[in-house]
């Protein structure tokens, strides 16, 4: 759980990872000011620790002299230098209205160096793109560089509009490629849907022979990708083209020999107070019809401090004395019912950080759910599960200390998402809570991810029945370390 906060509570903007000699290295904008790209490592994932900041803005009267935006790192094919990193810069003479794309290399990942040559920075030009700020948004859009070897093709994909159609809907995936070292040709978009005003943050993997485009759209705040068997397209998209549900943003892949862990970021946009968080990675998986899905980071289970098994959760205890609920152990299940209403059930162990995973079938036309960080009068978090329509919502319900009667109660959809389901048949279901960050499982595919950090200090855990028999086998509560957000270690 890493912020890079400094006086503000988040200051962390658009993400890179590579790894390097066993150490992961984050590259992160700094927001609000966007004047450098700071430079953190971590053994694990888990925790980072800030290190020499890699990029700063330029000197006044450079290209890049307002702001930085966002880079990729990447080897460099032809050994000046053991890494490039493409960067966005923007000018403050044009009012920061003119994208462009510069190069910096490092022979360590640490000690950075700008190019300065009449190949950079890298403009972009038509006919296949908006070129100047009479054009479309009044602004030239060439930013998110992302550089992708395929064969003899190398080239860079950036987020960039095409000069023709509803203002709203030109955003497109620009490509131009390199035609000899350091000099790049634009060509036509690789992708153009005709649907979004910009498609951010664009990411080329090959991954089993298909060829995925990865891309983050601000309409809907979601990661989406789109595939093809060929690098120049047409890219497709599956009806759920949608990586990770709202609110997770600016996705970057690492490949690890055969493991893709994806990164991004974290925003509750829709709160006053915005913050962006970098959880830890998820794992990338293709299933038999080439879809993208994702699976939560094995390296979780090196958190585990104490594990419990069905034997040691039971009994459960009946919160609401519902006259119609029901609790039942079995011999290698349990029979939690509640008829009429609704009813919580706290198991018999308390657990703050922890990964509880079970399978459930639950019968009747009602709905179930899990409940934790949740306190003895049932305030907390919820993760509500509709069995019959698929769909999942993280929750805050709790009382609020508001003393009129219209805000007596504190409730909140953190985030909602659909998955597949049939009633009555059992699903494996994993939740995992850590610091702030919250994630759900349902057969082994994350449904939801999100941070909340309400009733952080609540220990109470189980579940709630509302007219429905639930039945849950082969539990399990693993007891997780609690996160650092960052290690001040000064080496």
């Amino acid at each position: 759980m890493y912020t890079g906060r400094g006086f503000e509570s988040s200051e962390l903007g658009d993400v890179d990872i590579i790894r390097h000699n066993g150490l992961f290295h984050l590259f992160h904008l700094v927001l609000p000011n966007h004047d450098y790209i700071a430079h953190a490592v971590s053994n694990d994932g888990f925790l980072w620790r800030r290190v020499k900041n890699a990029l700063f803005i330029g000197e006044p009267g450079d290209w890049d002299d307002d702001m930085l935006w966002t880079m990729h790192v990447s080897p460099d094919p032809d050994g000046p230098a053991l890494f490039r990193m493409f960067y966005t810069g923007i000018s403050r003479k044009e009012g920061g209205r003119i994208q462009r794309i510069g190069l910096a290399r490092s022979n360590d990942l640490y000690y950075w160096e700008k190019v300065s040559s009449t190949n950079y920075p890298v403009s972009i030009t038509g006919p296949f793109y908006e070129e100047s700020v009479a054009e479309g948004r009044h602004w030239v859009s060439c930013r998110d560089p992302f550089f992708f070897q395929d064969g003899d093709k190398r080239g860079m994909l950036v987020n960039a509009r095409v000069p023709f159609g509803p203002k709203i809907r030109r955003g497109c995936v620009g490509l131009a490629f390199e035609t000899e070292p350091d000099l790049f040709q634009w060509e036509k978009p690789l992708f153009f849907p005709g649907m979004y005003d910009d498609i951010e943050v664009p990411g080329l993997y090959r991954i089993n022979n298909n060829y995925y485009l990865v891309g983050n759209v601000k309409e809907d705040v979601k990661i989406h990708y789109w595939h093809c068997d060929k690098f120049e397209g047409p890219y497709e998209a599956f009806a759920d083209n949608v990586l990770l549900p709202k609110g997770n943003y600016a996705a970057r892949i690492t490949k690890i020999e055969d493991t893709y862990l994806l990164w991004n970021f974290f925003t509750n946009r829709d709160v006053e107070s915005r913050t962006t968080i970098l959880p830890p990675p998820t794992e990338l998986q293709v299933d038999k019809e080439g879809q993208l899905y994702l699976r939560s980071y094995a390296e979780f289970s090196r958190k585990i401090q104490k594990q419990h098994s069905q034997k040691d959760l039971i009994p459960f205890t009946r919160q609401l004395k519902n006259h119609t609920g029901k609790f039942e152990s079995k011999q290698d299940s349990i029979l939690l019912e509640s008829l009429s209403g609704y009813e919580i059930y706290f198991m018999k162990k308390q657990a703050n950080n922890f990964h509880l995973s079970c399978s459930l079938s639950m019968e009747g036309t009602g709905k179930c759910g899990i409940v934790f960080r949740a306190g003895s009068n049932t305030d907390g978090h919820f993760i509500s599960l509709d069995f019959i329509n698929g769909l999942a919502q993280g929750r805050i319900w709790g009382e609020s200390s508001e003393q009129d009667i219209e805000n007596a109660f504190h409730y909140k959809i953190t985030q909602s998402n659909h998955f597949n389901c049939t009633r009555e048949q059992w699903k494996k279901v994993d939740v995992i809570a850590y610091g702030g960050y919250i994630e759900l499982s349902i057969d082994e595919r994350i449904v939801l991810r999100y941070v909340e950090t309400e009733y952080m200090n609540n220990d109470f855990l189980g579940f709630y029945v509302e007219s429905a028999v639930v039945n849950i086998a082969e539990m399990t509560l693993n007891e997780l370390d609690g996160p650092e957000e960052e290690d001040h270690q000064v080496l």
